[in-house]
């Protein structure tokens, strides 16, 4: 199959993976949109939202659409290393043997991942990062397509170990869950508290998900594209000559090079899912504010006056 065929392809799929999670999640269509999108572009998601929105049984779902292993890690601040990489044992031939910890799957949910401390977080970067992770002193390969989905909850902060910016920067998307419109709500309330229930039917293969990926990163992009995406995160770090009044005045620290990174791997895929053959200026708006609103770090000037990340991402373009 010819990439202009593959990519016409991976547009119709994508519908029908979007219908077929729609069975069981009502509305939130940015937020399931976003979560595939950095699925295919090969990159991990950290979702923020108040307790109850379904972060966990959305997860569940698009696992189950893509036809992927899945398997949660409820963190807690007891949890320890070893709890999610594996331990070795001694079995009855008195030889150590691996048990593989919960890290061995393809799509991971990290629920509520700074509940746990920093000696438990650091457990998932290698895994992130080099997609292996090292036990013992061996090195284990995963599985690919490998994904993983930290949520993190905004409100209980007492007690919490906030991720630390080397682990946040690991994160291609920081998506925001808001709560459901009356309308959906409606019908969350319905299709929840009733006897039926829907099942959702796999639609690729792990092959197929990691055939799409290399499909993605063959996408040509023009000079001028890249150059406005490092442009774009530039303008994000007070005291670069690109950087504005509004962000040497609101901003402690901007974005780093692996923005730049997953700004073009995302605009790519955002052009490729919108049937597009190479991305252009509005594929790198259309994803920058997931990709940025992480990586910034307001001062304690922004936080007084009520300035967000994204009204600060919104002036950068």
């Amino acid at each position: 199959m010819s990439d202009v065929a593959a990519i016409q392809n991976l547009v119709a799929r994508q519908k029908e993976l979007k219908q077929e999670i729609s069975k069981i999640i009502v509305g939130q269509e940015e937020v399931v949109g976003q979560i595939v999108l950095s699925i295919f572009a090969g990159g991990h998601a950290l979702l923020v939202g108040v307790p109850g929105l379904a972060k966990t049984l959305m997860v569940n779902t698009i696992s189950q659409a893509l036809g992927l292993d899945f398997k949660r890690i409820q963190f807690t601040p007891d949890l320890m290393p070893s709890d999610i990489l594996g331990s070795e044992i001694l079995d009855e031939n008195r030889q150590f043997k691996f048990i593989k910890g919960p890290i061995f799957s393809n799509i991971i949910l990290a629920d509520e991942i700074n509940r746990t401390p920093p000696k438990t977080q650091a457990a998932l970067l290698e895994a992130m990062q080099e997609k292996a992770v090292t036990i013992a002193g061996h090195h284990h390969k995963l599985s690919l397509p490998y994904f993983v989905l930290a949520t993190q909850n905004p409100i209980e902060q007492e007690g919490t170990y906030p991720l630390p910016e080397a682990q946040l920067d690991r994160f291609m998307f920081a998506i925001k869950l808001d709560y459901p419109t009356f309308a959906e709500e409606v019908q969350v309330v319905k299709s929840t508290t009733g006897d039926r229930s829907e099942t959702i039917r796999p639609l690729f293969t792990a092959q197929e998900i990691t055939d799409f990926q290399h499909l993605i990163r063959r996408i040509p992009v023009a000079d001028n594209v890249i150059e406005y995406a490092v442009t774009l995160v530039g303008k994000t770090r007070p005291g670069n000559p690109l950087a504005t009044d509004y962000v040497n005045n609101y901003l402690d620290w901007g974005a780093g090079p692996r923005a730049s990174q997953n700004l073009i791997l995302a605009a790519k895929t955002h052009a490729a899912l919108n049937g597009k053959f190479s991305p252009d200026i509005e594929d790198v708006q259309a994803v920058a504010t997931g990709i940025l609103r992480h990586r910034i770090i307001k001062n304690y000037k922004a936080d007084a006056e009520g300035i967000t990340e994204e009204m600060i991402i919104k002036k950068l373009f």
